[in-house]
């Protein structure tokens, strides 16, 4: 029976039950009564009454799951047709008509892209029901564990607590290096793409020759993209060589930044040659202001104005930046408690599958706590906090990914801010210029820069070349999201996508976990190029 046929009866029921109760309240006000029976029947029907509310609450919340966010999403374009007079163009409506061959003389303005909106981040309203707070308690309780288990491990070992952070001060050593770093790449990207558009676009409409013009300044903007903000940094960190987080953060930031200022002129180049068309006297370049609150809003996506709170709630900004250190330390338990003994009490015995095999089971349970921690501190915590402080609007940094039953829904609601940046400017440019017929070649195409821009990170951050995410990424995740689609509904391929998920995680914190201990621990004098791409975990044996 469907839930609305449910509330119907439901409400006929209720209208008897009124009527019946009006009954026997005449009846009891012309027949005398000692009111045992009243009372009785007035349990009875409270008892039936909350048993039908029990019966019908799974299937309204599974009713509201399943249909909220499709009305919502409707809604939003609804309106947005309502705002361009009923005509709400997507930036594929150009190719449903006959005219294809001009596709590509025709783009979707800004505005008819993603579209945003002031709304909550999704674990800010679950964190409101008690059910789902107790999981957050839950992984408070296991930190103040882990933490009572080093302390209790340094005293019978050390006759003291030793309250030390080694590895912590190791990883973020030579921070002030990567500081100035950041703010130099700062400086750059806030002047150089926004002095090159600004100089494009006053001087495109009175240029005789527009696509030698816009050329040389494509090749400029290429240029600060590869070399300033792709190769300067990446000398800083090589030269300077920068401990593990000290180059995670260059790097993230390196990515970020070059993402942005891409965005940037994306978003732009189109209005400038529009208004060229039209011959408007008036030329869109955006303030330096708005170029500015873009670089530090938590999104890739380029607008003029967001939507913004009416205030900032500065309790909330103090605890997710609390919550941000409280992972950190997290973190660094886990490798403490969980990692550190695993890696540096293997036995010396050369790579087997043996070794593999316990390897990657012992690493899934840190693994996973590891990914649950990065999720929340960077995509919760960190994206929240800054919108927060700058009033951004739009908290839908991810989606509910835990409740996917497919790969490639995962990978829409992971990460929704890189998403959206890959989707728009990947793989529907990509559509865009070679038309709508190669969606899979596009989708192949995203999944391979994506995987490209992973491995790089992790073979910076990490000092060595090791493309294990790269396999499973490019091949495992492209043939599951092909295999596991959105056509799958079942609760039970939920439960296997996260038994993949689980066991990708401990075979990524294995193998990288391996590689470095084996590096560490079996250096070479003379290494050759080879010897930095070559794995040293297969044929190194740990000596302690």
């Amino acid at each position: 029976m469907s839930l609305r046929k449910r509330l119907l009866k439901s409400s006929n029921h209720a209208e008897e039950e009124e009527e019946g109760q009006r009954d026997c309240t005449e009846e009891s006000q012309e027949t005398p009564s000692n009111g045992r029976v009243d009372l009785k029947q007035l349990i009875s029907k409270k008892i039936q009454l909350t048993a039908e509310a029990e019966e019908l609450k799974p299937f309204f919340m599974k009713e509201v799951g399943s249909h909220f966010d499709d009305f919502v999403t409707s809604l939003i374009e609804k309106s947005a047709s309502l705002d361009n007079g009923g005509c709400a163009l997507t930036s594929f409506s150009i190719f449903e008509g006959d005219n294809n061959h001009r596709a590509k003389d025709l783009r979707a303005p800004p505005e008819h892209g993603k579209i945003f909106v002031i709304r909550r981040s999704v674990l800010d309203e679950l964190f409101e029901v008690d059910h789902i707070r107790t999981i957050y308690h839950m992984f408070i309780a296991l930190l103040i564990l882990f933490i009572l288990s080093t302390l209790a491990v340094d005293y019978i070992d050390e006759g003291r607590l030793v309250l030390e952070f080694n590895l912590m001060s190791y990883a973020f050593g030579k921070l002030t290096v990567a500081v100035w770093t950041w703010l130099t790449m700062f400086m750059c990207t806030l002047t150089v793409p926004y002095f090159l558009f600004q100089r494009w676009a006053r001087g495109y409409h009175r240029t005789a020759h527009p696509v030698v013009y816009s050329f040389i300044h494509c090749f400029l903007f290429v240029v600060f993209q590869t070399g300033v903000l792709g190769i300067g940094p990446l000398y800083v960190v090589l030269a300077y060589t920068l401990p593990p987080a000290s180059r995670c953060i260059v790097i993230l930031e390196q990515i970020r930044f070059i993402m942005k200022a891409h965005s940037f002129v994306r978003e732009n180049v189109p209005r400038v040659l529009n208004s060229a068309k039209e011959k408007s006297g008036t030329v869109p370049v955006p303030t330096v202001n708005q170029y500015l609150y873009f670089l530090f809003a938590p999104t890739l996506i380029y607008r003029d104005n967001y939507p913004r709170t009416p205030t900032v709630r500065w309790g909330y900004v103090t605890m997710q930046f609390a919550q941000v250190f409280g992972c950190f330390f997290y973190v660094y338990y886990i490798f403490e408690r969980l990692c550190t003994p695993l890696f540096r009490n293997i036995k010396q015995e050369p790579f087997s599958a043996r070794v593999l095999i316990l390897c990657i089971f012992n690493s899934i349970l840190p693994g996973v706590l590891i990914l649950f921690l990065i999720f929340f501190a960077f995509l919760h915590c960190w994206l929240n906090a800054f919108a927060e402080m700058l009033r951004f609007g739009d908290r839908m940094f991810y989606k509910d990914w835990w409740n996917s039953t497919s790969y490639s829904n995962y990978y829409r609601t992971w990460n929704v801010v890189v998403h959206d940046w890959l989707y728009y400017y990947a793989y529907k440019d990509f559509l865009w210029f070679f038309t709508k017929r190669f969606k899979t070649a596009a989708m192949l195409a995203v999944f391979a820069v994506s995987a490209v821009v992973h491995e790089y990170a992790l073979a910076v951050c990490l000092s060595f070349f090791y493309p294990v995410l790269f396999v499973l990424f490019m091949f495992f995740g492209m043939a599951f999201n092909f295999i596991v689609n959105d056509s799958r509904k079942r609760p039970i391929w939920n439960v296997l996508m996260w038994t993949s998920l689980f066991a990708g995680n401990g075979v990524l914190l294995c193998f990288y976990s391996q590689e470095w201990y084996a590096r560490q621990h079996c250096p070479l004098k003379n290494p050759t190029f080879l010897d930095y791409i070559r794995p040293r975990s297969w044929t190194c044996r740990y000596v302690f």
